[in-house]
């Protein structure tokens, strides 16, 4: 490895952000991000996200730049001039859909204007958000080209390695995750792939490719996707024949090849999007993707569907519908985290707010002064007693277990499980 290596990060969130504190640990590192609240915040060593512990945050956070004397450490800046001097160029920045489920890539192209604006000979652009195959040489490379002036892979580079952070999982770490990497010459892959190896403890796998490694990430979530739309079909048919779906799961998984994925509601900024990508892609070649746009469509029936399960079952306790006391625990897009980007709880709020109910939610997780979401019921911080005509546990936080959530029911109250977490007896359970 070079070890003149001065690594610019673009995005600082729940990607950019464990990134820059790994690479810190090896190299000059800058994280930039446009968000100023967000900067402060980490300067003063708090990440709102809790992907990175404050030990490790503080660990690596300098007060200063470290280009200028060429040490190691994270500084975290929104001047544009802080990162002028890197050579290395790393675009962690959201790649979301618009209201039609297109592909929404002006954030990516931004991040590559304000490259462009420092971009000099000899500098590597490497970029980690999903894309579908072709973006970073069809779509970003003619910005970085058009503003700096400069020509590909002759004065400057690109490279391809595409994130794979599990928010939440403290096992599974960013540098405990195997990184696919590519670059656009094979001299640069090679480099860019050494690059990652000098921290990814779980190793790299270099593509042939920019395009192979940008299909290889779009097919990631495509493929879990799809899997969970069938045990979430599977769901619904069992449901009308009242057969517990949980049960035919654990009868199934016995057997040594049976795929053991679970149904849920399927939200995030990873699952619940990039197969909308790999389809717009598909259909600009002229393919209509029938399997994947199905499953899409499913996996977005999930929260209306168990709106109507709960319904169902309060109706069978008699309980009215119409101004009941519905308490949904969990509103982020998974469980043990504050994301809540395309969370499909809200979907299960929308379904109950159309019957007429008195719906609080309550996630210890979330804070909502600063949580930039329209609620369309009460937010609580306190929880009562006997006070629920039904409880729904929509998302798998460990609080949730600490708790008797029965307690928290009238006497003909119910509980749907969503996750499956609960060991106390439940009404209803996806």
């Amino acid at each position: 490895m070079n070890t003149d290596i001065r690594i610019a990060v673009l995005g600082l969130g729940y990607v950019g952000l464990p990134l820059s504190q790994l690479f810190a640990t090896r190299y000059p590192v800058v994280g930039f991000d446009i968000h100023q609240q967000r900067i402060k915040e980490l300067q003063n060593g708090f990440d709102a996200t809790l992907e990175v512990a404050q030990s490790q945050l503080q660990a690596v956070l300098i007060k200063e730049n470290p280009f200028k004397k060429n040490t190691n450490g994270l500084f975290c800046s929104s001047n544009i001039e802080d990162i002028q001097e890197a050579n290395i160029y790393i675009v962690t920045v959201p790649t979301p859909v618009d209201k039609n489920n297109r592909p929404d890539l002006r954030p990516l192209k931004a991040a590559s204007e304000t490259i462009a604006s420092v971009l000099k000979k000899g500098d590597v652009v490497i970029y980690e958000s999903t894309v579908y195959p072709g973006v970073t040489e069809e779509e970003c490379v003619p910005v970085l080209e058009q503003y700096s002036g400069l020509k590909f892979n002759i004065d400057f580079f690109a490279g391809y390695s595409p994130e794979r952070v599990n928010p939440g999982d403290k096992q599974k770490t960013i540098d405990k995750i195997k990184k696919v990497t590519s670059g656009s010459t094979p001299d640069i892959a090679r480099k860019i792939d050494g690059l990652y190896q000098s921290v990814i403890t779980a190793g790299t796998h270099l593509a042939s490719s920019i395009k192979v490694a940008e299909a290889a990430k779009v097919i990631e979530n495509a493929q879990r996707d799809i899997n969970i739309a069938f045990v979430n079909e599977l769901a619904k048919i069992f449901a009308l024949l009242n057969i517990d779906t949980q049960e035919v799961l654990q009868a199934a998984g016995t057997k040594w090849n049976f795929m053991k994925f679970q149904p849920g509601l399927v939200g995030g900024h990873c699952i619940g999007v990039d197969p909308f990508y790999l389809a717009q892609k598909a259909q600009e070649t002229g393919y209509y993707s029938e399997l994947i746009l199905s499953a899409r469509r499913l996996n977005d029936s999930m929260g209306v569907f168990v709106a109507s399960q709960v319904v169902k079952l309060m109706i069978q306790n008699d309980l009215k519908v119409k101004g009941a006391n519905v308490l949904v625990l969990g509103a982020t897009f998974k469980e043990n985290c504050p994301d809540v980007r395309n969370s499909k709880v809200w979907d299960v709020i929308d379904g109950l707010n159309e019957y007429g109910c008195n719906i609080a939610v309550y996630d210890p997780w979330i804070d909502w002064e600063t949580t930039k979401i329209k609620v369309l019921c009460e937010v609580i911080t306190d929880l009562k007693s006997g006070y629920y005509d039904a409880v729904i546990v929509a998302v798998g936080h460990h609080q949730f277990l600490d708790f008797s959530v029965r307690s928290l029911l009238k006497p003909q109250g119910i509980i749907y499980d969503v996750k499956g977490i609960l060991e106390e007896q439940v009404e209803g359970r996806l």
